[in-house]
C-alpha cells in the first residue's frame, strides 16, 4: 500500500483543451440502412492495385519502415515536380500540422487562424504552449484575410489558412492569398492547408505550389485521407522550403508513417488516374446535392470540398438529432452549423429527404432553416 494512491499531476493545459470530436457511427434504426456522413471519408473501397500493395507490405510488417519515407517522398517529388528535400511526411496532415507548430512556436507565441475552421488547430497550438488567435469568418463563411493580417503582432509565428475551409467548404482565391502574403512579414510562416484540394473546381482557387515558389515563408499541407481514400492508414505531407521541411522531419515521431501506409500512398499516386475518376463522381454528386438543396430553398455557402455546410445556428443540435432519427449521422458544430459529407448516393438521398422535411416544417413554423449567404 502506497502512502499516496494518486498519480502524478498532468500538465494544466490538458484541462483547457477543446475536445476533438470524431464523426459518430449511426445508431441502428429498424428498417433503415445506417449511413455515416460525419467524417468526410471517401465512400469508395480501395482500388485493387492499392489493396495489393497493402497486402504485400503487410508481409514485411516485422520490419521497421523507412524513417525518412524515401520512396514516398521520391514519388511525391516526381508527382509534384519539387525536390524531395522540400517534402516532409507524417501520420496524416493533422500530425504534420503538429510538427509545424512544434518547429515554429515557443511558449507564448501566437498562431492566427480563421474560426470556425479545422478543430485540431486549437489543440495543436495549446499543446505547444502557444496561443490561438481566432479571427471570425466573414458573413459568407469565408476567411477574413484583412482581419487576419491586422491581427499579426510581434509574437505571431504561424498563420493557418484552410482552403477549402473545413467545415464551411469555402476557398480563398489565388489573388486574395497573394495579396495577403504581400503584407505578411517574411518571419511569419503561412500554412496553406489543402486537405480537400482535389475536390475543388473553382478556377480562382490558389495554385499553392506556385505561391510557395514565390514565398519561402509558405508551407503547403496535404493528405492522402480524403480524395485518396487512405483515412484509415494516416498519411499526410507538407511541401516547404528545404530548411522548413528539414525542421518538420526533425520534430516528427520516428518511424511515424508505417510501412503499409507508405506503400499504399505510393500505389495511390500511381493509380491517380483511376482515383481521379472517383473524385469526379463525388464532385458531380456534390453538385447534384447542392442543386437539390437550393431547389428546396436552402441558401448555403458553395462547397469546394466533399461536404456541404448548413449554417443552422441554434438549430444545429435539433437538425443533427433529426438526421440521427433516420439512421444518418452528420457532424454538428456547437451552435454554428452542421457539416454533411458527400458519401454514397443512398446516403445523400437520405439527407435530401431529411432536409426537405426540415424545410417544410420550418416553413410551417416560420423558422428560417439556414442562415442566408449575402451576395458579394
Amino acid at each position: 500500500m502506497t502512502r499516496d494512491a494518486s498519480p502524478p499531476p498532468t500538465r494544466p493545459v490538458l484541462a483547457t483543451l477543446p475536445a476533438y470530436r470524431a464523426g459518430r457511427l449511426p445508431e441502428p434504426v429498424p428498417g433503415l440502412t445506417a449511413y455515416k456522413i460525419s467524417s468526410n471519408e471517401n465512400p469508395y473501397p480501395p482500388l485493387p492495385g492499392v489493396l495489393a500493395a497493402v497486402h504485400a507490405a503487410a508481409e514485411r510488417m516485422n520490419r521497421y519502415p523507412d524513417m525518412a519515407n524515401t520512396a514516398l517522398r521520391t514519388a511525391l517529388s516526381n508527382y509534384l515536380g519539387v525536390p524531395m528535400e522540400m517534402i516532409a511526411c507524417g501520420t496524416g496532415s493533422v500530425a504534420v500540422l503538429g510538427h509545424i507548430i512544434d518547429a515554429m512556436c515557443d511558449a507564448g507565441d501566437e498562431v492566427i487562424y480563421a474560426w470556425r475552421s479545422f478543430e485540431a488547430y486549437p489543440i495543436a497550438i495549446a499543446l505547444a504552449g502557444a496561443f490561438s488567435v481566432q479571427v471570425p469568418l466573414t458573413p459568407d463563411h469565408r476567411h477574413d484575410l484583412h482581419a487576419m493580417a491586422a491581427s499579426i503582432t510581434e509574437t505571431t509565428k504561424v498563420i493557418l489558412v484552410c482552403t477549402p475551409n473545413n467545415p464551411t467548404g469555402t476557398i480563398v482565391t489565388d489573388t486574395e492569398l497573394r495579396e495577403f502574403l504581400a503584407v505578411v512579414p517574411p518571419r511569419v510562416l503561412v500554412v496553406i492547408d489543402e486537405a480537400y484540394l482535389e475536390f475543388g473546381t473553382d478556377p480562382e482557387a490558389p495554385d499553392a505550389l506556385a505561391i510557395l515558389r514565390d514565398h519561402p515563408n509558405v508551407v503547403v499541407l496535404r493528405t492522402f485521407s480524403k480524395a485518396y481514400g487512405l483515412a484509415g492508414l494516416r498519411v499526410g505531407y507538407a511541401v516547404a522550403h528545404p530548411d522548413i521541411a528539414e525542421a518538420l522531419r526533425m520534430t516528427a515521431t520516428p518511424f511515424g508513417v508505417n510501412l503499409v501506409a507508405q506503400e499504399a500512398a505510393i500505389a495511390s499516386l500511381a493509380a491517380r488516374d483511376d482515383l481521379q475518376v472517383r473524385v469526379k463522381e463525388l464532385v458531380a454528386e456534390r453538385d447534384r446535392v447542392e442543386a437539390a438543396l437550393a431547389e428546396q430553398g436552402w441558401v448555403l455557402p458553395p462547397s469546394q470540398a466533399n461536404f456541404v455546410w448548413f449554417p443552422l445556428g441554434e438549430q444545429t443540435p435539433a437538425f443533427a438529432a433529426a438526421c440521427e432519427e433516420q439512421a444518418l449521422t452528420v457532424r454538428p458544430y456547437a451552435s454554428d452549423g452542421v457539416r454533411a459529407t458527400i458519401g454514397e448516393s443512398a446516403a445523400c438521398e437520405r439527407l435530401l429527404e431529411i432536409t426537405a422535411a426540415w424545410r417544410a416544417r420550418a416553413a410551417t413554423e416560420e423558422v428560417e432553416p439556414a442562415a442566408a449567404v449575402p451576395g458579394p
